[in-house]
């Protein structure tokens, strides 16, 4: 498994780092699935998901939405900051104000992130 190149400076879409996390999963459990074959247990084939993808439920349309949302407001941001080194008329401090929220927002989103995979972590580590 690569890992995963993380720039915030440079970083313009959001939703492209959530669609490199999906593929870094999908990679992760296709590698597992494969120790399966070889005579291991995968812990979602124990459960009897028999290997399938469990339809994204609620839980995963919000993650979705938070993405698209931060995404947004990096994207405000980005246009703001553009537009005022262009020469239009924006305000500074209305710039200044999107940059922040976006950051903030952002921050948000990586804190959840690990929330919840030290979730996962947790569970995993928990003998049945």
């Amino acid at each position: 498994m690569t890992p995963l190149q993380f720039n915030p400076a440079s970083m313009m879409n959001l939703a492209d780092v959530y669609r490199q996390q999906q593929e870094a999963m999908q990679q992760m459990q296709h590698s597992q699935s494969m120790k399966v074959g070889e005579g291991g247990a995968s812990p979602l084939q124990a459960g009897g998901v028999n290997g399938s993808q469990a339809p994204v439920g609620p839980f995963g349309s919000y993650l979705t939405e938070m993405v698209n949302e931060v995404n947004g407001k990096q994207q405000v941001s980005t246009q703001m900051v553009t537009g005022l080194l262009a020469g239009q008329d924006i305000p500074l401090h209305r710039a200044v104000i999107a940059m922040e929220e976006a950051s903030v927002a952002f921050q948000m989103m990586v804190e959840v992130r690990n929330k919840l995979l030290e979730g996962y972590q947790e569970l995993m580590r928990m003998q049945v």
